[in-house]
């Protein structure tokens, strides 16, 4: 999932093997990378660490691809906290391209990924980066170390729960990518339940929720069955949709989805006396936003609907 890994973008003024220079000359790292040396004998497989003044290890890992000066694969693994020290390491990607004909220009990229096992050191480098690269650049460009910044002063107090709500988000969203082209073999099918399943289950566990994130999870869990043609499984889900829509008192929106998705799937049972009444329903359910009225009734008129008149 994309939410698994953080990506930044940045331009920076000196040319690709300053930037290269800079990434890995500890005399650099100790200026902006929070005050560690990155330390290695360079190379594919080779080892480095980033060590503090004091000596102790920061972060230590392994060199996957070293291509200078372009491109810096290597495995991290935190050692500055030991909860997170306790977590499956990531990986760190740089990858350095001339954004101008004469190369006096690079575009940086940094990707940080292999963190959905990971939620402390996700949160925690959500920011970290930030600094880093912004102190990269602003050393590169003015030949003097960036002050020191609180870029962790929004820091999130729940981390895992908003992890898991930025991977409900993506999961949920990835769901409807597969959605937009036709589900035909077994791998298809499987890789469109995992997403759906996966979503409801970080939504279960993120923070911030409410009762309407539980109804959306329910209904996407019974669009997904729907599409698959899994009638019993579409209207389980498209049940506790309603439910929870009821139980909370939800209105609006979210009503007339639980009603659209509990018609869908009693017309895919073929009970579409049953169907036709819930499809009223969610036609005359009362949406007062103008444009979501227009996304819901685009919805409405959208397939599959088997065998229940519509138009």
């Amino acid at each position: 999932m994309p939410a698994a890994a953080h990506v930044y973008e940045i331009f920076v003024k000196a040319p690709p093997e300053r930037v290269w220079q800079a990434l890995i000359d500890p005399e650099f790292t100790r200026q902006y990378f929070h005050g560690t040396r990155f330390e290695s004998e360079f190379g594919s497989g080779a080892p480095y660490r980033n060590v503090l003044d004091d000596g102790r290890l920061a972060v230590d890992g392994v060199i996957e691809e070293f291509d200078p000066p372009h491109r810096l694969v290597m495995t991290w693994h935190v050692l500055y906290d030991a909860a997170m020290a306790a977590e499956p390491p990531g990986r760190v990607e740089w990858l350095l391209r001339p954004a101008n004909d004469d190369a006096s220009v690079t575009r940086v990229t940094l990707r940080h990924g292999d963190l959905a096992l990971s939620p402390l050191t996700w949160e925690h480098v959500r920011l970290g980066w930030v600094e880093i690269i912004d102190g990269l650049k602003t050393l590169l460009e003015t030949g003097e170390a960036m002050p020191g910044v609180d870029a962790r002063a929004d820091a999130i107090t729940d981390v895992e729960g908003h992890w898991h709500r930025t991977q409900g988000i993506a999961a949920f969203n990835s769901v409807w990518e597969l959605l937009e082209d036709p589900i035909g073999s077994p791998p298809d099918v499987d890789e469109l339940l995992s997403r759906a399943y996966a979503s409801a289950y970080h939504w279960s566990r993120a923070s911030g929720r409410g009762p309407e994130n539980a109804a959306r999870a329910s209904w996407i869990l019974s669009r997904c069955h729907v599409v698959l043609g899994h009638g019993d499984l579409a209207l389980h889900h498209a049940d506790r949709c309603m439910a929870v829509v009821l139980e909370a008192g939800l209105e609006d929106f979210d009503r007339g989805y639980a009603h659209e998705a509990r018609a869908r799937a009693l017309a895919l049972l073929g009970r579409l006396d049953d169907a036709a009444t819930e499809l009223d329903a969610a036609r005359t359910t009362t949406i007062d936003d103008p444009e979501d009225r227009a996304i819901f009734e685009g919805d409405l008129a959208a397939p599959p609907w088997f065998d229940l008149p519509v138009g």
